[in-house]
């Protein structure tokens, strides 16, 4: 199902709608402030399960990041944030940016792993951001296109995602045309910050 959602006149009706298929274990598909991505409930083992056969990766082995509404809601998915980094945080978040960062137990425990890691999202897209704050709790993510995709209109046009999607996936959310720029990756795990991947999002360590 191809739903349209003005990010400047967001309803509500629909968000709740698209929350009540991730709780069910469903994925959806949907706009960030970098390229379109699909995601799940954090909380649910049934769409985790999904969102990593869609991708074809074991779950216990996937590099999933999540979404999450604010800084507050992060500082529950990982270890203790230095002052430094909460300051790069707050500077860049909302944004185009995939932090990696010493993840707690119980990210080890909701993918089945001794993941140490995980890559924190808190995208400048009012869509997105309405969708987890519904929910209450992160939404696991991934880009929607990979890597060695050539056909780029696939990920970019949601008229595209729609035809190659609807079979597979209950909602598809139409926030406008994507980008193809992906997120730029930051590598919080170590003494200093390290750009991993420069995307979309400019920084200056």
């Amino acid at each position: 199902m191809l739903i349209e959602i003005n990010p400047y006149n967001i309803d509500q009706r629909i968000i709740k709608d698209c929350v009540n298929k991730l709780r069910q274990g469903e994925v959806i598909i949907y706009p960030t402030d970098s390229v379109y991505a699909m995601g799940c409930d954090l909380e649910s083992k049934k769409g985790l399960d999904k969102l990593a056969e869609f991708k074809n990766v074991k779950l216990k082995k996937s590099q999933f990041s999540i979404i999450c509404s604010d800084l507050s809601d992060v500082s529950n998915y990982v270890k203790q944030i230095d002052r430094p980094t909460f300051k790069l945080l707050k500077s860049s978040l909302p944004g185009p940016f995939t932090f990696v960062m010493n993840a707690t137990n119980d990210v080890s425990r909701l993918f089945g792993t001794n993941r140490k890691e995980i890559g924190i999202r808190i995208p400048n897209n009012e869509i997105i951001l309405a969708i987890v704050k519904e929910l209450g709790n992160p939404i696991a993510t991934t880009s929607l296109h990979d890597d060695d995709d050539v056909l780029m209109e696939y990920f970019t046009d949601p008229y595209e995602i729609y035809q190659r999607w609807d079979e597979k996936v209950d909602y598809i959310i139409d926030g406008g045309m994507g980008k193809l720029e992906a997120t730029t990756v930051v590598d919080c795990t170590g003494s200093e910050p390290e750009i991993l991947r420069q995307g979309a999002g400019e920084i200056n360590l």
